[in-house]
């Protein structure tokens, strides 16, 4: 047998060596998918114009439908999402029984997070789509939704990932939401507007909350808003402005050896939500906001002044659409904030607390109730007991009030 020389021998030993140092191969990437479109309700919701008279109705709004990541547990893209279809088999109930009243239910909100990855087309088609289809079908109502970072990532506009599922997120959306070219409408983006009756909504993507295009654009709506006609402004987007979740940034833990309590981490969206955004929303009066983010039930309001009034904005959290559940987790720290807004005198009031067992945080929706010049809502919990999150157990509140409670964040 002919001998391996020496170079021959470092090189076969070298090709080895390379080989066990190579990182393992990346799994195949899922196939791709087409999304299909939720179908839109039959009678579609009035323009603008036609339902200018309109100043009393009410809404549904809710999110994070999305699947847990347990590789046990049969999730998005494998069977239609359970806990979401039990939460839809409640909204279509109560929105037949509300037809015959002074205030139907016209459309319903989500705040984002549809699916557990949104690149993946399958879990749109399989988990999420057919249940939004009742909706519209059975419901027969419109349907409007802003982004999530389970949607399409946190990542800025150029990013493969953000592409993948905004492509997916929009295709999904595109018969339900203003088409592209629309005044009400930022191109490229899952941002619009839409007025009903005296309101006017906007959903803006918060995974994206620095972005100047975005901000601008979003201006420049509520700068040419009739306010005579919208009398209530109401914004929707994934990451909460104050949460007392896992995702608000606060601590219930203490530094250890310190007795006192661990430093906020605030998410990078939060922090550009509350220096870029409330500004504008306090100098405009916007009086709703609604967002997920946490899967719970979480109710803020600030208070500001502004022309020698005293203003109310509502800050909702309710992420209970059918995700895995949160529990509270401590005050965040608004400090900070508060100061930042000393020259509007703003105060931040904590409505009421989630609970610290999963059992007190079902899933649930809320009914915004607009009637006129005031709003109340009501939280639907879903699940074997009434949910009665308010002091006093109460599921429903009136939102008109302008004076400020001694209850508040200094």
């Amino acid at each position: 047998m002919r001998a391996i020389g020496p170079l021959c021998l470092c090189g076969v030993i070298g090709a080895v060596a390379a080989a066990q140092q190579r990182p393992p191969a990346a799994p195949p990437a899922p196939p791709l998918v087409s999304v299909q479109p939720i179908v839109p309700p039959a009678v579609p919701l009035p323009s603008e114009a036609a339902s200018a008279g309109v100043s009393r109705f009410s809404f549904i709004a809710y999110g994070d439908t999305r699947s847990g990541g347990a590789a046990d547990v049969p999730g998005d893209g494998q069977v239609v999402h359970v806990e979401h279809s039990r939460v839809v088999d409640r909204m279509i109930r109560l929105i037949h029984d509300s037809a015959s009243t002074p205030f139907p239910i016209r459309f319903v909100l989500q705040s984002g997070d549809a699916v557990l990855r949104g690149q993946n087309g399958a879990m749109w088609n399989v988990s999420f789509s057919p249940i939004i289809d009742r909706l519209t079908r059975e419901a027969n109502v419109p349907f409007f939704f802003s982004v999530g970072n389970h949607d399409v990532t946190t990542m800025p506009p150029g990013d493969p990932g953000r592409a993948l599922g905004l492509h997916n997120t929009l295709t999904a959306m595109s018969k339900l939401m203003p088409p592209e070219g629309s005044p009400r409408r930022l191109s490229g983006y899952p941002t619009y507007a839409f007025g009903y009756g005296n309101t006017i909504f906007i959903a803006l993507d918060s995974n994206i909350a620095g972005d100047a295009f975005q901000l601008a654009w979003i201006s420049d709506q509520l700068e040419h808003l009739d306010r005579a006609r919208f009398r209530h402004v109401v914004a929707f987007f994934h990451h909460g402005i104050f949460s007392s979740g896992p995702h608000g940034g606060g601590s219930a833990d203490p530094v250890p050896g310190t007795g006192r309590k661990a430093p906020d981490r605030p998410e990078p969206q939060t922090v550009s939500l509350r220096s870029l955004y409330m500004p504008l929303f306090r100098k405009h009066h916007v009086r709703m906001l609604i967002a997920g983010h946490d899967h719970l039930f979480d109710h803020w309001v600030e208070w500001y002044s502004s022309g020698g009034s005293t203003y109310r904005m509502d800050t909702l959290v309710t992420g209970g659409g059918g995700a895995p559940i949160y529990t509270y987790v401590g005050e965040p720290d608004l400090r900070p904030y508060i100061a930042a807004g000393a020259p509007e005198n703003v105060r931040v009031e904590h409505l009421m607390k989630p609970g610290s067992t999963q059992e007190e945080n079902p899933h649930h929706f809320v009914v915004v109730q607009v009637d006129g010049d005031r709003l109340s809502l009501e939280v639907v919990g879903v699940g074997p007991m009434v949910y009665t999150p308010y002091p006093g157990a109460r599921s429903r509140i009136d939102l008109s009030d302008t004076s400020s409670s001694a209850n508040h964040n200094p």
